[in-house]
């Protein structure tokens, strides 16, 4: 009976692999489809709701047996990055399974962990089980890293239709580990994307004119570059600092000029900065602010992003789900890392909501290769993470 059921998870996945729900203009019928028709298999409630136009959620819904109770939320988000097929050995969604792994984009990011959560509760019905706590599980459009989570997440969670759900706990993605542990997220680090203005004087290009934007390009440029370095330098002399733990920053665009012999009147760069989570957000933008000064005459930025600070879930005895959810783990003897998940997921927008939220993608032994050529899992991982997912699904909604 179980190898039949490992088997129907597996061509369910590959069946979600296959729907090409690809950036940037992403028709989700299809999705939504092979939403329904999963939930009615399983038996579950299901609604969709369109907060934003053609940008559909999903939710499907196990009631609990004290309902009124604040209840489980299991979300994941339909869509995928682009690919550049030429460069992967497999067409990237056909899902084609070699040596026991799967390969197709979306397996990792997070089509599995979507696949994990459903299977595992196919596998409590089956056994008669019930809950305590409602179970509701939701697929979200504009996965936040893309997006901004505008058309998902970060709009779901301002509506009715999210308050009357009545969350009190969520489950996000999180990364896949290397090792024999699961690494358990309880926090991101804050997004900034910042373009810096730098304008001057505009001339011939063989002449030294004073007011030059090139050389207050190279300033901020050069500030921005040392405060990277330091996070390197952090990261190399502290082993057990992982890139979550510090600030990371990366020039991403540089525009200006019209043609090789003319001065522009202003050059402009653009930095991706992900916040640390011990950062003094207002010492932070004061230091920019300086460094802008120093750099010369009308030197501004402009925030294309700039994400609020969203304290971390507590995992300590204080919270109920984490020691639930960690039982159910030590009970199978999965060791666990907590860490500051270094990119930007829906779980954020969740925990500014007041909602405790942990980010885990349940793939032991597998090298994250999210937004990679060739993305894939074990199916053997993929198999252990539906187990893991019944036990804690069942903890957890019995607090």
């Amino acid at each position: 009976m179980t190898d039949n059921l490992d088997d129907l998870a597996i061509n369910k996945l590959r069946d979600y692999i296959r729907i090409k729900s690809v950036h940037p203009n992403i028709n989700y019928d299809e999705c939504i489809s092979y939403l329904r028709g999963y939930a009615n298999d399983l038996g579950l409630q299901v609604q969709v709701y369109e907060v934003v136009p053609k940008k559909p959620v999903l939710v499907m819904t196990w009631e609990g047996l004290e309902p009124e109770l604040p209840s489980i939320l299991l979300n994941s988000h339909m869509d995928v990055v682009p690919v550049f097929e030429e460069s992967w050995t497999y067409n990237p969604f056909e899902a084609r399974i070699v040596d026991g792994v799967i390969y197709g984009r979306g397996v990792q990011d997070m089509k599995s962990v979507a696949i994990i959560y459903l299977e595992a509760v196919r596998r409590l019905k089956n056994r008669g089980i019930r809950l305590k706590r409602t179970i509701h599980l939701s697929f979200v459009p504009g996965k936040y890293e893309e997006k901004g989570g505008v058309l998902g997440m970060k709009t779901f969670v301002t509506s009715e239709h999210y308050n009357k759900l009545n969350v009190g706990f969520a489950f996000d993605e999180g990364l896949a580990s290397p090792d024999d542990s699961f690494v358990i997220y309880n926090g991101e680090r804050t997004i900034w994307h910042l373009k810096v203005i730098c304008p001057g004087m505009s001339g011939h290009g063989s002449l030294l004119l004073p007011d030059n934007c090139g050389e207050k390009l190279r300033y901020m440029i050069d500030k921005f570059m040392d405060l990277r370095n330091e996070s390197k330098k952090k990261l190399e002399n502290d082993p057990e600092l992982t890139i979550g733990d510090v600030t990371s920053v990366n020039l991403t665009m540089i525009s200006g000029g019209i043609q090789n012999n003319v001065i522009p009147e202003n050059f402009t760069a653009s930095f991706d900065l992900r916040l640390a989570l011990s950062v003094n957000f207002v010492d932070f933008e004061n230091t920019i602010k300086q460094w802008c000064e120093e750099a010369g005459s009308g030197v501004t930025y402009e925030f294309e992003q700039k994400d609020l600070y969203v304290p971390p879930t507590k995992v300590d005895d204080s919270n109920p789900y984490w020691v639930a959810f960690k039982e159910a783990l030590d009970k199978m003897n999965i060791p666990t890392k907590v860490r500051t998940f270094p990119g930007g997921t829906d779980s954020r927008f969740i925990r500014l909501k007041g909602t405790l939220a942990l980010g885990v993608t349940p793939l032991r032994y597998t090298r994250p290769g999210i937004h990679e050529h060739n993305e894939n899992i074990k199916t053997s991982a993929f198999i252990e993470g539906i187990t893991v997912y019944e036990a804690v699904i069942q903890n957890v909604a019995n607090v």
